[in-house]
């Protein structure tokens, strides 16, 4: 057996000291004890440093020039004290770090604070469980809460999203299809128009189902009317969000299922909508929170009505944000009470809406239901049996193989 020869060691160049030992690896994923003194340390100092020009030295004032002179000192301050322990590219990285969290916490609580307000200010109606089972033809602006309800906007929002989902989730998908199946220069320019109409304003297409559906048709203002102009709207965005979905499925998907002699709307069908599916459930999602919450489309092509009307076809017929527009116009307490409640029930509706889409379409490609196995193997039987039925009796029976073991 031959013995390599041990390799020299580099010694450091002349007037450098030696590395005592080797250097430590830090986990980029850890929080040192130094990282949090730093962010406290900087917090603190900034606090007070504001605190000293604004009550003793500069003539300042207001909330909000506080917080942002504070923000820009904490800064400045840790990125100071990072400095100390890491070089400039650490550095960076670490206030660009902060930043990003801050921005992350900031969205987060103005979130929390829109939805804790709505309930806080409409919590006098929402106890009442005629809110919830009346409309509000027998209420005044008056009349105390136990009197009145918004059924007759809940029933209309659901009628008027449910038909413009009808008429925009086919739509939009074939849409899609066709903008990544069949490229061209027709294809580009529905492209164009589609990105053109995601920025269309929510007046304009309640301006446009207005000239064309009810003046120029003659249908009356009903739940219909505004359900197309809702569907003008949600229509871009779920073209856009399937296109780009569609756009993410591997191209070797297509080819595996050209290979195997499937024609090209086959493989839309059971190639890439499959593998799309999670992805196309969130832009009708999407598509869905841009018309849910439109007023000024519904107000134009649907009218006002304080009466329940089950009936899209025919008579004017309210929404939830309409309701909540025109109740929060009043100057009586119940009535503003009512139309944060109305805003409330709005926000339920919609995040119930949003999980029966999540649990419909969430699942990722090749995951089947408990029914879809049980169809899927009887469909695998079915097709043994008629395998060995076509073979004969005296035909080579088909066999599953297995595999071979290896010497």
């Amino acid at each position: 057996m031959t013995i390599a020869p041990e390799r020299p060691r580099l010694r450091p160049p002349a007037g450098r000291p030696e590395p005592a030992g080797p250097e430590r690896r830090r986990a980029t994923g850890a929080v040192r004890a130094s990282d949090v003194y730093a962010v406290l340390g900087a917090a603190a100092a900034a606090l007070a440093l504001t605190w000293l020009l604004f009550a003793r030295l500069l003539p300042f004032s207001g909330t909000v020039g506080f917080v942002l002179v504070a923000y820009a000192l904490f800064l400045g301050l840790y990125a100071l004290l990072v400095s100390f322990d890491e070089d400039g590219p650490a550095v960076r990285d670490r206030v660009a770090g902060v930043v990003v969290r801050t921005l992350g916490l900031v969205l987060l609580a103005v979130l929390v604070f829109v939805v804790a307000f709505t309930l806080w200010e409409g919590r006098k109606a929402l106890v009442h469980l005629n809110f919830f089972t009346e409309d509000m033809s027998l209420a005044g602006p008056l009349e105390p809460l136990d009197v009145g309800g918004v059924l007759h906007a809940v029933v209309g929002t659901l009628e008027q999203v449910g038909i413009a989902l009808v008429l925009t989730v086919p739509a939009g998908v074939v849409c899609a299809v066709f903008l990544n199946e069949v490229p061209g220069p027709f294809a580009r320019l529905v492209r164009t128009i589609v990105e053109a109409m995601t920025a269309l304003p929510s007046i304009v297409a309640g301006l446009f189902i207005y000239a064309t559906v009810v003046l120029a048709l003659g249908m009356e203002r009903s739940g219909l009317a505004a359900a197309l102009a809702l569907s003008v709207m949600m229509l871009p965005i779920i073209i856009r969000a399937s296109d780009v979905v569609i756009r993410l499925v591997p191209g070797t998907l297509r080819e595996a299922s050209y290979a195997m002699g499937a024609s090209r709307w086959r493989t839309v069908r059971h190639v890439v909508l499959p593998t799309a599916r999670s992805g196309l459930t969130t832009a009708v999602i999407l598509g869905t929170a841009r018309g849910v919450g439109e007023t000024s489309p519904v107000l134009l092509t649907a009218g006002f009505t304080a009466e329940l009307n089950a009936l899209p076809t025919s008579g004017a017929q309210v929404s939830l944000p309409l309701a909540t527009f025109e109740l929060v116009k009043s100057p009586e307490p119940n009535m503003i009470a009512r139309g944060f409640g109305t805003a409330a029930v709005l926000m339920l509706l919609v995040l119930l809406l949003f999980v029966l889409a999540r649990v419909a379409g969430g699942r990722g490609p090749g995951q089947l239901t408990k029914r879809q196995e049980r169809r899927r193997a009887a469909a695998s039987r079915a097709d043994a049996a008629r395998i060995a039925a076509a073979a004969g009796p005296g035909g080579a029976r088909i066999r599953p193989a297995t595999p071979r073991s290896t010497p």
